[in-house]
């Protein structure tokens, strides 16, 4: 009861990192009647065009054999040489349909899952071979649905080949006055006629198993609540951890923007909330440097530092606000600001010749 209720409880989609595992562990949704149908598709298509060409090649090594049947002695290395040399060209004959095959088989799993290789799947492990967990499976809901699955596809193709000989009986009877060879294309010909209908059949059936192994190829994979806020405090980390690692930075970038104040040249302030602190050294900076900014706490802080340096402290409210906004720390100021800026470092440095020589 208690496992009903955690997967009702299983409401959320998968994250991509249970997808990704997921995969990993060859867990995809995959269906074995795409890939059946593919083959059987294949087939069809190869004896469609070719199956003139492997009856002659099979009659071909069917009369040869016979022919050059008297002339060997039978001993045991003629059996041998006989033996192998039909193997031999029987799998040159039967080679391009298992070709056929392998690549229908291949094709059919891409377009599923695409390119996939997982070690995980076919690592041995006890499990599989423990005989109760084996039991289980074998009455478990998808062994049920796979014994369904089967039994319809039974009484399904059952009622395509009933009904494909029952339109096929009314021509059964001038049969008797055709050669060998024609009743044996006619028979092929109903052959070919009721793979053709299976086939379309099992293709509607292998969509509609495709739709259904994927439904619950993604019902296994949804995911509590808890287990998405599992997940993300494994890749993301904890958020109090992660708070109190931002905090900590954040500390360690204002003492070192603090650190910065004392080497400023003029401090420009709101005259309360903000202040920016300016350093300019005409030799090697190009332009006037941001080297510390803050509001409230943090601008009482380097104005109190400012003055403990004796460092000027300029109030130009529009200018504050513009440089506190527009300019981050360690980077130079705007080309449109060079007059605004220029004119107070031009006040301050009259205001400290004032100071040394007055």
């Amino acid at each position: 009861m208690a496992e009903n209720d955690q997967d009702q409880e299983r409401t959320e989609e998968a994250t991509s990192r249970r997808r990704d595992e997921a995969r990993e562990k060859g867990q995809v949704a995959r269906s074995t009647e795409i890939v059946s149908v593919g083959i059987l598709v294949a087939c069809l298509i190869y004896f469609y065009f070719g199956a003139s060409g492997l009856l002659k090649n099979i009659m071909e090594l069917m009369t040869s054999g016979f022919r050059g049947a008297g002339q060997f002695n039978l001993t045991q290395e003629s059996l041998t040489y006989l033996f192998s040399d039909y193997i031999f060209k029987g799998f040159i004959i039967l080679f391009p349909i298992m070709l056929t095959v392998l690549v229908a088989a291949i094709l059919g799993n891409i377009l599923q899952i695409g390119v996939m290789f997982s070690s995980e799947s076919v690592t041995p492990k006890l499990s599989k071979i423990d005989p109760l967990k084996g039991f289980q499976r074998l009455f478990s809901m998808r062994s049920i649905v796979e014994l369904i699955k089967s039994i319809f596809k039974i009484c399904v193709i059952s009622m395509v080949v009933y009904f494909v000989v029952k339109s096929e009986l009314a021509d059964m009877i001038p049969l008797m006055d055709q050669s060998v060879w024609g009743m044996m294309m006619y028979f092929g010909r109903i052959c070919f006629k009721i793979i053709l209908a299976t086939t379309i059949v099992l293709v509607i059936l292998a969509i509609l198993d495709y739709i259904y192994q994927r439904w619950e190829y993604e019902k296994s994979l949804r995911m509590t609540k808890q287990e998405i806020k599992d997940e993300y405090k494994n890749t993301e980390g904890d958020p109090l951890i992660k708070a109190r690692i931002r905090r900590l930075q954040r500390e360690m970038a204002q003492k070192r923007m603090m650190s910065q104040v004392p080497k400023a040249d003029v401090i420009i302030t709101n005259p309360t909330h903000l202040a920016v602190a300016i350093q300019y050294d005409h030799e090697n900076m190009m332009a006037p440097k941001v080297v510390a900014k803050g509001a409230n706490l943090i601008a009482a802080k380097i104005k109190e530092i400012a003055q403990e340096n004796d460092i000027p402290i300029v109030e130009d409210k529009p200018l504050a606000q513009v440089l506190y906004k527009t300019v981050d720390i360690d980077h130079l100021i705007p080309e449109d600001l060079y007059r605004a800026v220029a004119e107070v470092l031009a006040f301050v440095y009259e205001q400290k010749k004032i100071k040394i020589f007055g």
